[in-house]
């Protein structure tokens, strides 16, 4: 008897040909692109199906194995901007379409909005010594470790490049910790309570850091010389701009919120948050700062009680509204990012020493942020390691590396911006590890020390 009907068969060996099929179907999608009319959106619209099928297989198989998606959305944008090393060259469109890179621009803003959202002005105000000396120590270090090991391999480069690398290894992503910390029952411990507060204070930091060193850079491109003025106006322009949105965020926006609350149409608490962060981000670029530090200080100054009036009528709150447009733009900007990535790069001369160098930099330096808690009692190690993953903050800085140009060139080479992506990765993969061995080995010492307790006593 045949344990396989012929209709059967029929149906699985069609189901073969399109995975033995992917790769001409490959080359082939340029032609097809082109065939399908001369309308502009069409090639558009297959990048963009390209590029989210690519996140969401990328981020469902990092799931699986334990890592966040916005790895495996990063890996896959790896792979895709690198298939030309296999001899696949069908797909190069994807990433350098100019609308595809505005669209992962537009999801890095959406990207910075949210975390500006996840955190309130009054949680700056409320952290305790801890966090504020670990936070100061986590942007410190880095940043002058970041400049050592750039001015040791890149002599050449000059102090624009050695400072940039510094500044993005002052970024963290604590999404990372603060999942592992929930799983491991961790979430209320001083040692969290600690890094999510240093976390607040470290985005502040390391983003007014990024803005005052793309000032200077900006400042360089158009002929002005490095000086202590140049530096000066960078910072007070930083920093007015943040005093002015934070005054905004106490004075106007409460009111514009409320008076958005009478409208009855839909979508009136997305239009007014989306119009806020894009108008600051508007604001920050138009005073030479970059777009991010304008997107994050509007997600900064809002704060829960300005949605009260629009979920006391039913309505949703501004992060789960927004989401259907971050689970869009987000992973297109990671996956732009991952494909901006050029492997061969990685095999000239130096460029892997400079990862290997720039990563090991980048985890001291975040696990010295840990002897800054003044607190007894608290593991620094643990807090160290929650300072460590730099995450999607991390390609965020380099992708400002790579738009940033110096005397007409991009300011960081394919070489400098795969280190730093290099430096990502491995920073997002050993901190899960790393923080649940320290946290066990804490909890076993806790565990010994109540244990020994009454025997001494007895």
């Amino acid at each position: 008897m045949d344990p396989c009907p012929a209709p059967e068969r029929s149906t699985r060996r069609a189901g073969r040909l399109p995975r033995a099929g992917w790769a001409v179907a490959a080359l082939a999608l340029p032609s097809a692109a082109s065939a399908m009319g001369t309308d502009p959106v069409t090639p558009v619209a297959l990048a963009l199906a390209v590029v989210l099928a690519a996140a969401w297989l990328g981020g469902e198989a990092a799931v699986r194995l334990g890592q966040p998606a916005v790895l495996g959305e990063l890996l896959a944008g790896i792979a895709l901007g690198n298939l030309g090393l296999l001899g696949v060259h069908g797909l190069a469109f994807v990433h350098a379409d100019p609308s595809v890179e505005m669209l992962s621009r537009l999801g890095a803003l959406v990207l910075l909005f949210e975390v500006g959202l996840g955190s309130t002005v009054g949680e700056m105000a409320r952290v305790g010594l801890s966090s504020l000396l670990v936070a100061v120590m986590g942007v410190a270090a880095p940043f002058a470790l970041g400049w050592a090991v750039s001015a040791w391999l890149l002599p050449e480069s000059g102090p624009y490049v050695h400072a940039f690398l510094g500044a993005t290894l002052c970024a963290t992503s604590v999404g990372i910790t603060a999942r592992v910390l929930k799983d491991l029952g961790w979430s209320q411990s001083p040692e969290a309570r600690i890094v999510l507060g240093a976390a607040v204070i470290d985005d502040v930091l390391g983003l007014v850091l990024l803005a005052v060193v793309a000032g200077v850079v900006g400042a360089a491109d158009e002929g002005a010389g490095i000086s202590w003025a140049a530096i000066g106006a960078v910072v007070g322009k930083a920093g007015g701009f943040l005093v002015g949105a934070l005054l905004l965020g106490r004075f106007a926006v409460p009111r514009l919120f409320a008076t958005g609350a009478r409208f009855r149409g839909t979508g009136t608490l997305l239009s007014l948050g989306l119009v806020l962060a894009f108008a600051f981000s508007w604001l920050a670029g138009l005073m030479g700062l970059a777009p991010i530090v304008g997107a994050f200080a509007a997600g900064l100054v809002l704060e829960p009680r300005h949605f009260e009036p629009y979920l006391a009528r039913g309505g949703r709150g501004l992060d789960d509204l927004l989401h259907p447009i971050s689970a869009f733009l987000v992973p297109v900007f990671f996956v732009v990012m991952g494909a901006s990535t050029d492997l061969a790069s990685l095999g000239r001369g130096g460029v892997l020493g400079l990862a290997a160098a720039l990563t090991v930099a980048g985890i001291v330096g975040k696990l010295a942020a840990g002897l800054g808690v003044a607190q007894r009692g608290v593991d620094r190690l643990s807090v160290g390691i929650g300072m460590v993953p730099r995450g999607e903050v991390g390609l965020i800085f380099a992708g400002v590396g790579l738009a940033l140009r110096l005397r007409g060139r991009p300011l960081l080479d394919a070489g400098a911006y795969s280190a730093v992506v290099v430096l990502v990765v491995a920073t997002t993969l050993v901190t899960p590890p790393a923080l649940r061995f320290s946290l066990s080995r804490r909890r076993a010492g806790v565990v010994a020390a109540e244990q020994d307790g009454p025997a001494r006593r007895g």
